[in-house]
């Protein structure tokens, strides 16, 4: 059985809740509320937008809540020489992930973006022929 582990560094008030992490029955995520302990030794840096569609109220906060977790270079040196930076898109740069790191070779992020379209594009091709 193939097992990864995964470290979720978040504010306090954002992270996962003990009872769903129960539901989940793994012992392979743990969290924190420091982004270089989360990025020590890591294979993946993965990051995402602070302020999803719906959360635009909360925006302000939100940034001021997420400014020490950013993927910069200096959080990217702390995880494996080889360990790639991944982001769902779109990106607002520099607020959750910084020019220099989203342009940078260990970014597949674009990558990742065109696997997610085709992949989108064959579930839509699959939901329309039935």
């Amino acid at each position: 059985r193939f097992a990864m582990d995964y470290t979720v560094a978040a504010p306090k008030e954002y992270q996962l809740r003990d009872d769903f992490l129960a539901e989940l029955d793994t012992k392979n995520i743990r969290q924190t509320d420091n982004p270089e302990q989360a990025a020590e030794n890591a294979d993946v840096i993965y990051t995402d937008t602070w302020t999803s569609m719906g959360q635009e109220e909360e925006k302000q906060k939100r940034i001021s809540d997420f400014r020490k977790f950013q993927v910069t270079s200096a959080l990217v040196a702390k995880a494996k020489q080889n360990a790639i930076v991944m982001h769902c898109l779109p990106a607002y740069r520099e607020f959750e992930i910084t020019d220099e790191v989203i342009e940078s070779k260990q970014s597949v992020v674009f990558q990742q973006a065109e696997n997610r379209l085709h992949f989108q594009r064959t579930l839509l091709a699959v939901l329309m022929t039935g």
